[in-house]
């Protein structure tokens, strides 16, 4: 169980580390958008348009990682002093009734979403913005998201059940 949490986990971490780069994009751009406004007085819809993308794919796409590393919120008044064996129920528990229903939620709901800014080859609304398939590329982060989450979440499953596994050995 643990080879098959680790691969997976090896996925999420690799797919949140080439997106967080994407930062460095967003910075970046975002600096000669404001320059080209304050200094020049000119701007570009298609930049701006960038941005947003670039932030929906740091978002989306790293929500994963962040799980994976131990970094998302947690409402921490009893879990930091329990055992391990307390912590994995805990886990297992949040997972399986609070992660997973809300992924299959959101997976589902945006499946057509998704597929209808697919086929119908969705461009930007705005004059020079992004064209396709950008914006279906962006919606399809949504599906992808709880994928990748879906994913780590198994991670966090099989984790807990070897750890609840080894403390009732014990």
């Amino acid at each position: 169980m643990l080879t098959t949490a680790d691969q997976l986990e090896a996925i999420t971490r690799s797919i949140g580390q080439l997106i967080a780069w994407l930062t460095l994009a967003l910075v970046i751009v975002t600096s000669i958008v404001v320059v080209q406004r304050y200094l020049f007085n000119a701007g570009s819809i298609r930049m701006q348009e960038s941005i947003t993308f670039m932030h929906a794919a740091i978002f989306m796409l790293t929500a994963a990682y962040t799980l994976s590393v131990n970094d998302h919120v947690r409402v921490d008044v009893f879990y930091s002093v329990m055992s391990a064996r307390g912590k994995a129920l805990v886990n297992l528990v949040g997972t399986l009734f609070l992660l997973m229903p809300f992924c299959a939620f959101m997976l589902y709901s945006s499946w057509d979403f998704v597929g209808v800014a697919w086929s119908v080859r969705e461009a930007s609304q705005e004059s020079g913005g992004l064209p396709f398939p950008f914006p279906g590329l962006m919606k399809s982060f949504i599906p992808l998201a709880s994928g990748l989450l879906i994913m780590q979440g198994t991670v966090i499953i099989l984790r807990s059940l070897v750890t609840l596994a080894k403390a009732e050995h014990h």
